[in-house]
């Protein structure tokens, strides 16, 4: 009787563990699952804020018109974002680390000089296959003054980090002149790549309403209203707007001005 009843508490105190191991490993599970579902909602409503700032301009998007787009409850975009300055922020944030990964794929195992041409290709490539992306990056981001004065920038940080690498190991094996510090040459190609490609965003034609369309639906509003004025600004006359170019084949103009200069051969 006594060995009996040994033998019984000792499997059951066996099996308690075993048990626990299990309900831990299911809620491990079920933790995980809520996790990679919450991912998913995340990224659904960074998209839908890529759309409707490109169509609607940051400041004239409203943050219902973003959660419909998503499939979602108003309020649920509050669940994952403090303020639609904070959304166009994640969404900066989203878009250049797919930038940033993309690039050091493209530019990995090769000599500097070819990096160049890969860095510059490969980011003017992506603008032209996102132009939604192209303009939220560079013309929608702009309008939020917490991005401007208060983010410290760190995705774009590691993008003029790198192409500032590429011009430094360039430098250091004479295939570049080293007159210029490499970080500042790095920021100097930045800024052609960014002309261009905010050239290349206002050049495409938008789907917009008439001119006296939008004045008349707009009569009873104060003209002094920042989303007005950015609507109103998206209505161009196709006689104002930039000429479309191509922005890949501009990837070659990029790197043969930044290589050879404007000095003629002879």
């Amino acid at each position: 009787m006594t060995a009996h009843s040994a033998s019984s508490d000792s499997a059951d105190n066996a099996a308690v563990p075993a048990v626990d191991a299990a309900k831990a490993e299911k809620n491990a599970l079920k933790a995980d699952r809520a996790e990679a579902e919450r991912a998913v909602k995340r990224d659904r409503i960074l998209d839908a804020a890529e759309t409707i700032f490109a169509a609607h301009g940051f400041f004239a998007a409203r943050v219902s018109q973003i959660a419909q787009e998503a499939g979602v409850a108003d309020g649920t975009i509050y669940l994952y974002f403090k303020s639609k300055d904070d959304l166009l922020i994640s969404l900066f944030e989203s878009r250049m680390e797919r930038v940033n990964s993309t690039l050091a794929t493209a530019i990995a195992g090769k000599a500097p000089r070819e990096q160049l041409r890969e860095f510059v290709r490969g980011y003017l490539t992506l603008v032209n296959a996102e132009p939604a992306a192209a303009e939220v990056l560079t013309i929608e981001l702009r309008q939020s003054s917490k991005f401007m004065n208060e983010y410290d920038n760190p995705r774009f940080a590691d993008f003029l980090r790198v192409l500032a690498g590429i011009v430094s190991a360039g430098q250091q094996q004479s295939d570049f002149a080293a007159e210029i510090p490499a970080p500042i040459v790095a920021r100097m190609i930045f800024g052609m790549l960014d002309e261009l490609v905010t050239s290349w965003v206002l050049s495409l034609d938008k789907p917009v309403a008439p001119l006296a369309a939008l004045a008349a639906s707009k009569r009873d509003k104060s003209p002094q209203n920042s989303s007005d004025v950015n609507d109103l600004n998206r209505v161009r006359p196709a006689a104002h707007r930039p000429k479309k170019f191509d922005i890949v084949r501009a990837a070659d103009w990029v790197v043969a001005l930044v290589e050879n200069g404007l000095t003629r051969r002879l």
